[in-house]
């Protein structure tokens, strides 16, 4: 598989937030697997924590034990982060999807996810 590239040629960086670490290390193997360059946290703090000017993508869960994806999201927004946002969800609904959407996350994905849509979403 090839290297998903920025246009600046480099590796895009994806920032990855699951706190099923079974389901998270499968989307990181996946990720890397189609040449993203993928950190991953298990919650909101700890992906709170550090700079997230590297990312030029996130993939968040929407419920965390620690918060959910867009309050992440708007934190993120409000540091003045840029990127690129997708919402997973097990819990789908329309309130969720327009709240999203309204937050600045791309189409929402649904659990359980199969892996060409998360691979899809990015492209």
């Amino acid at each position: 598989m090839g290297q998903a590239l920025g246009s600046d040629g480099a590796a895009l960086q994806l920032m990855l937030i699951e706190d099923d670490e079974e389901v998270r290390r499968s989307f990181q193997l996946l990720l890397q697997g189609h040449g993203y360059e993928v950190r991953a946290f298990a919650g909101a703090r700890s992906a709170m924590a550090g700079d997230h000017s590297p990312f030029d993508v996130m993939i968040c869960d929407y419920r965390l034990p620690d918060g959910d994806g867009l309050s992440v999201l708007r934190a993120m927004r409000e540091g003045g982060w840029q990127g690129r946002a997708i919402p997973m969800t097990g819990f789908p609904d329309a309130r969720l999807r327009d709240e999203a959407r309204a937050c600045g996350f791309e189409a929402v994905l649904e659990k359980p996810l199969r892996a060409r849509d998360l691979v899809s979403a990015l492209g």
